[in-house]
């Protein structure tokens, strides 16, 4: 049975569609049977994995609004054992359209009920709020990864996303774990970096993942290619990063 994870942190620019796509690509590349789910209406996951949103019809949006099943939203990447849900700015009207519905924190749920067995890993890219898109998102998942960048604000928000998290947990979802922190743009050439890195493991001990995403030029240059970076540079350290934690996460889960 899969295991559904959600990428979430209500601050924007931690690194949770780089982690999401990377993440997805190097499970992939360990020849894990992956879905990524992009569940924020920017769609930088969708276009990070080569995808032009432009000319997607369905995806996210009507898997929400149960108009489609997901089977018919999903699309094969180029990547190996890797499949996307994609996303389009129409989902920022998902909000608004699911407010009066019964249930409607249940509504990512019930839609993956029928392929969850067909994965290991399905993991759900969210936007970076706590509104009703990443409610889904966490009422549907297994677990929560939650980035953190090694940089001054890096506490600020974490509080309220747990005790989102805790409330999510007593009402929606009391299976929900904490996958683990993980601390993302770290440069071990800064002492700020290195502070925030000894404050949060510090603080979450065994919480936090032994794998740190470092700052890395290629990392940043693959989604305007539309490629993940294993696909974009192999080689290069934030490439290694990944595949970390990938097997970091599978052995986690083993």
């Amino acid at each position: 049975m899969g295991k559904i994870i959600a990428i979430a942190n209500q601050k924007g620019g931690v690194g949770k569609t780089t982690t999401s796509v990377n993440l997805a690509a190097s499970l992939g590349v360990l020849e894990k049977k992956v879905l990524l789910i992009d569940a924020d209406p920017q769609a930088n996951a969708t276009s990070g994995l080569g995808l032009d949103v432009d000319t997607i019809e369905v995806g996210t949006y009507q898997l929400l609004e149960h108009t489609k099943q997901a089977k018919e939203v999903t699309i094969k990447t180029s990547t190996p054992n890797l499949d996307i849900i994609p996303s389009h700015i129409d989902l920022v009207a998902i909000e608004i359209e699911l407010v009066d519905k019964e249930e409607r924190e249940y509504m990512l749920r019930k839609a993956l009920q029928d392929i969850k067995d067909d994965y290991d890993f399905i993991l759900i890219d969210c936007a970076p709020s706590l509104g009703l898109l990443t409610l889904n998102a966490l009422t549907a998942a297994d677990s929560v990864i939650i980035p953190i960048q090694c940089e001054y604000f890096a506490l600020e928000g974490l509080g309220k996303l747990l005790n989102t998290i805790k409330s999510i947990q007593k009402v929606h979802n009391t299976n929900l774990d904490i996958e683990g922190l993980l601390l993302t743009m770290y440069d071990s050439r800064l002492r700020l970096s290195n502070q925030v890195v000894e404050e949060v493991q510090k603080h979450f001990n065994d919480m936090v993942f032994q794998t740190i995403i470092q700052r890395n030029v290629r990392l940043s240059e693959a989604p305007s290619y539309g490629e993940s970076i294993i696909n974009y540079d192999a080689s290069s350290k934030g490439a290694s990063n990944y595949l970390s934690l990938a097997k970091e996460l599978i052995i986690k889960n083993s």
